[in-house]
């Protein structure tokens, strides 16, 4: 790993790249591995930032203890306790018996029950909303961001040298050495809204206490650390928490059972982009789950295309409605495609989802495809291109 340079100095980063894992919290895909973040800051008194996932602890004590040198850590501060953060702090508040473990009273409780064996209970300091810790030219103020993702989590703001040590919140998929933050969105949306979308209300209010502090880095415990444009992040998170879409366009997300439905979606991409209208589309069979929700909440326009199953819904459409619902999603407007042999009911099924869902706002016309593709349905998707432009 290369150092890299964070304010004037005093802060190390020590985190580390994990290149072998293949699915981060065994469900999201990371092709380009992962990074656990961590830092260390010294001062009068040093102050470790949380740790990293017990798979990489020895890379990251060796980190740790080369920026630390002959000094010894007065504070380990765990601002979230999800194992890929908090795996490597049992070791070392065993190597440093005088370190103190600095947390919000939820992760206190939230450490012994991950880490029973746990010996260091009596050296835990519980922190709160507007507690402040002294390092000397340092000093770390402490928020609650309860659900964002967990309810442990706080961030931390180091007043000298502005500095958002933010847990979870502005992280990304993807290794340091593989990733930086030039491509930060795309990875950085697909996270936020996989791992925090269900929870706009909570990043809405952390949002809130944030705006009032002058922040000039941002140091999360995955992706890259942002220092410059820090207005383009807040901006997404601020789009992305209030469940507005990003991008005017259409994301069509289709399941096909024989490929005729497939051949419908694919008809009214290409009529979208003779319009050029910016255009997404999705085979859920044959993609990423997470990709997909994703490019549902991006888009201001969806079109779902699926066919009847069994009396009811495609399953790879009906999981990603399902998904989409456990995530929040809300306040778009949809249009739907359906096909059925003999008693289509696949529209019905989606109609039924979307009305558990706040803010779903359906176009009138649904196409109704009877096995195979016809050209009165082609007509009546020409008129659906009709009805998204207008």
């Amino acid at each position: 790993m290369k150092d890299i340079t964070i304010g004037n100095g005093s802060v190390k980063y020590i985190g580390v790249d994990d290149l072998d894992i293949d699915l981060f919290e065994s469900q999201y895909i990371v092709p380009e591995g992962m990074a656990y973040n961590s830092y260390v800051i010294l001062d009068d008194k040093v102050a470790i930032m949380d740790g990293v996932d017990s798979r990489k602890a020895g890379e990251w004590e060796a980190r740790l203890y080369e920026k630390l040198g002959a000094r010894t850590p007065d504070y380990i501060v765990v601002l979230h306790t999800e194992p890929d953060h908090s795996g490597s702090i049992a070791r070392v508040m065993s190597t440093y018996p005088k370190c103190r473990c600095v947390c919000s009273l939820a992760a206190s409780r939230f450490m012994l029950q991950f880490y029973p064996e746990l010996s260091f209970a009596d050296r835990i300091d519980v922190v709160k909303e507007g507690d402040t810790l002294q390092l000397g030219a340092h000093t770390l103020r402490f928020f609650a961001a309860p659900m964002v993702h967990w309810p442990d989590v706080l961030v931390a703001y180091e007043e000298s040298e502005k500095i958002l040590f933010s847990a979870d919140a502005f992280g990304k998929f993807g290794a340091l050495s593989k990733t930086d933050d030039e491509d930060w969105d795309c990875e950085a949306r697909r996270y936020y809204i996989n791992i925090c979308g269900k929870f706009g209300a909570q990043v809405q209010a952390l949002l809130k206490k944030l705006s009032g502090l002058s922040v000039s880095t941002i140091c999360p415990l995955h992706g890259p650390v942002l220092s410059k444009d820090l207005g383009h992040y807040l901006g997404l998170y601020d789009t992305w928490s209030s469940y507005r879409p990003e991008t005017e366009g259409v994301f069509i997300a289709y399941a096909s059972l024989h490929g005729n439905t497939g051949d419908a979606a694919q008809y009214l991409a290409k009529r979208l982009e003779e319009r050029f209208v910016k255009v997404e589309i999705a085979d859920l069979s044959r993609s990423d789950l997470a990709e997909n929700i994703e490019g549902a909440f991006r888009y201001d326009r969806i079109v779902l295309a699926a066919p009847t199953y069994e009396g009811g819904l495609h399953p790879f459409m009906l999981d990603f409605l399902r998904h989409l619902k456990e995530k929040g999603f809300c306040n778009r407007k949809i249009a739907l495609i359906e096909n059925g042999t003999w008693a289509p009911a696949a529209a019905k099924v989606m109609k039924a989802e979307l009305e558990q869902m706040k803010g779903i706002t359906l176009y009138d016309r649904i196409v109704t495809i009877r096995s195979a593709v016809t050209d009165e349905n082609l007509r009546e998707i020409d008129a659906l291109t009709d009805d998204l432009t207008a």
